[in-house]
């Protein structure tokens, strides 16, 4: 592990953790936490360069591309500016679902709450929410549009939904949608800082007619492919570290050869039938975490060596954990502290902008989920100042 890996998990352990063993619990205060993140983009053709204007709503701060011409309206930043851009919205966690339902809504709001708490994320500074949900064009570029409007419709079958594993709703659409805009903007703004981390993000089972596993749109596959066609990048690596297979994602990509899936994840795990990604790496129940971190470095450093990469999808996936679920590695605290700073590090320290995913995890304990979650994006905080991004 490199001097500045180690730097970065101390530091997070140092600054974040409880004083009893370093690893128990976020310090932070208990303030009051606003619901609505203050900044926007939108999105503009024109040249791209950004500005921050005063609304005349009381969201706050709007971001979004202007032409690049003069406006003294706008006082010029860079995103990043005042910080790690982290991205959230409401609509994360909006869908109630069926009491005992296994899979955790709320974790992505409670996620977003615990970053302000702690001082990670700071309304008006760092946080950024899409101005906008992603259009057929770009949803198509990974799904066929059937399947695209029999889902937006409630048109599904129930074979098809249940192999979702959600029920249909309103609101589970428009969180769908929010949650593939939300991985478009991490994307974008990676690109123009370096390194951005979403609270949600990393819908790797969804196919290109179907959803699986609680995903439904490809957000992943998505962002890649949207990035690419839009030339701001020649070739992407998503980075799948979800203790998953990321099989929606690797055939949905299999035939193109500007993006490359790396997954690597448990053995004996859903799904039952895997795919075949550009690089697959299994590893056998009860794997710890000296073997996970050695396996994961030497597969990223090779791949990052052979692939080229210009830009970095990252799913941290937090379903390693020994206390997981629906795991089956055995990763503790200390392991997953020490696996963002190692990815983060090769990814961000080689050059190359990582926007970062919280993927899959599980627990009935939801204080417990949500700090195992925050891990990366505290961890990505001493990575971005660090590197003085």
């Amino acid at each position: 592990m490199s001097a500045l890996v180690s730097r970065a998990a101390a530091a997070a352990a140092r600054r974040h953790w409880g004083a009893r063993d370093g690893l128990s619990g976020f310090r932070g205060s208990h303030s009051r936490i606003a619901e609505s993140p203050t900044r926007c983009l939108v999105e503009n053709d024109a040249r791209g360069a950004f500005c921050f204007r005063r609304s005349v709503s009381t969201s706050g701060t709007h971001m979004h591309f202007t032409s690049g011409d003069d406006d003294e309206s706008c006082a010029r930043e860079r995103p990043g500016d005042k910080g790690l851009p982290i991205v959230y919205h409401p609509a994360y966690s909006k869908p109630v679902l069926p009491e005992g339902h296994r899979f955790p809504m709320p974790v992505f709001r409670e996620i977003y709450k615990r970053l302000i708490r702690d001082g990670v994320a700071v309304p008006g500074r760092n946080l950024y929410q899409p101005a906008r949900m992603p259009s057929m064009e770009e949803l198509l570029l990974a799904h066929d549009r059937e399947y695209v409007d029999r889902f937006r419709h409630g048109a599904l079958d129930e074979k098809a939904t249940r192999k979702i594993g959600l029920p249909w709703s309103e609101a589970l659409v428009e969180r769908t949608l929010a949650e593939v805009a939300g991985t478009i903007l991490a994307a974008d703004l990676a690109l123009a800082a370096g390194l951005a981390v979403s609270c949600a993000g990393g819908t790797h089972h969804a196919h290109r007619d179907h959803g699986s596993g609680y995903c439904i749109f490809n957000d992943l596959a998505i962002a890649a492919k949207r990035v690419v066609a839009r030339k701001a990048v020649d070739r992407v690596l998503i980075v799948d570290l979800d203790v998953h297979q990321g099989d929606g994602t690797a055939r949905i990509l299999e035939h193109d050869d500007s993006v490359f899936t790396l997954s690597v994840h448990c053995a004996e795990n859903f799904p039952v039938a895997k795919a075949i990604s550009d690089r697959d790496v299994a590893l056998p129940r009860g794997t710890g975490d000296e073997v996970y971190l050695k396996t994961v470095e030497a597969a990223l450093r090779e791949t990052m060596q052979d692939f080229k990469p210009n830009l970095v999808l990252y799913d941290a996936g937090v379903d390693v954990h020994e206390a997981d679920a629906l795991g089956g590695l055995r990763l503790t605290d200390e392991g997953l502290i020490r696996r963002e700073a190692l990815v983060l590090d090769v990814c961000v320290g080689g050059g190359v902008p990582v926007a970062a995913f919280v993927g899959g995890g599980y627990d009935d304990n939801m204080e417990e989920l949500v700090r195992r979650h925050c891990i990366l994006h505290h961890v990505a905080r001493e990575i971005y100042e660090s590197n003085k991004m």
